[in-house]
């Protein structure tokens, strides 16, 4: 038979384990963090949903944008196009207008030119014609000197002869009188000079005839006038000064 102390215990097991033991509800227990990761990383995923809509609505609005621009770009290259070629088209036509008034100005000065030629030709041959009664003579016509260089000078005359019966053409020599200023002094050169051949100065004309050659000055020397004169033996025939 068991003792009081062992049914004391006895009835204390009972109740705290047996049918009438009070109920226990047995909770887990979890951290904090392990709830807040997973509300966290579903927040981070709608975020970046949201971002990506937004961002694939801002990508279509600006590819509609970049799409107008390169229409505006194209329709303003074309306008360019034709607006270049519109000006090249006003450009040459206005280069060949140029050119055409250029031509024109070039035709009339060359026509000016030869017009003043023929009528200082026709003045020559004018004073060319024999005249009744009068005897031959000889005479130095278009004398001019051209400057080619600081010292050199070319001359071109013609010299007319107008004959008679005793005289039926002319033979004679050619001289050149040049005179220069240089270093403050007044100077002559006369041609056909020593070192020249005199035969290249000899005249024989019959109604007309050109002449032209050259003369050098010193450096410096300062071309004042030039004399041509037309010789038969010792005899002085004619004389004229030339235009510079």
């Amino acid at each position: 038979m068991p003792t009081p102390a062992v049914t004391l215990k006895l009835k204390r097991f009972r109740r705290r384990f047996g049918i009438s033991a009070p109920r226990v509800v047995v909770r887990s227990h979890l951290p904090w963090q392990w709830i807040a990761a997973p509300l966290v990383l579903l927040a981070l995923l709608l975020a970046t949903a949201g971002w990506l809509m937004a961002q694939r609505n801002e990508a279509g609005v600006l590819g509609a944008e970049v799409d107008h621009l390169r229409q505006e770009l194209q329709a303003q290259g074309e306008e360019l196009q034709l607006l270049r070629s519109a000006a090249g088209t006003g450009k040459n036509a206005v280069s060949i207008e140029r050119a055409a008034q250029q031509q024109l100005l070039g035709r009339i000065q060359s026509l000016e030119a030869e017009n003043a030629g023929l009528k200082e030709d026709m003045l020559l041959f004018e004073r060319l014609i024999p005249v009744a009664g009068e005897g031959a003579s000889v005479r130095v016509e278009n004398f001019r000197v051209f400057k080619e260089s600081p010292t050199r000078y070319r001359y071109r005359l013609l010299i007319a002869f107008q004959s008679d019966k005793q005289s039926p053409d002319f033979k004679g020599r050619l001289e050149m009188v040049i005179s220069y200023a240089s270093a403050g002094r007044a100077s002559q050169l006369q041609l056909p000079g020593k070192s020249e051949a005199a035969g290249n100065y000899l005249l024989q004309i019959k109604h007309f005839q050109r002449r032209e050659g050259g003369f050098e000055l010193p450096p410096g020397a300062v071309l004042q006038g030039v004399e041509a004169r037309i010789l038969q033996g010792d005899t002085l025939k004619s004389r004229q000064l030339a235009q510079l």
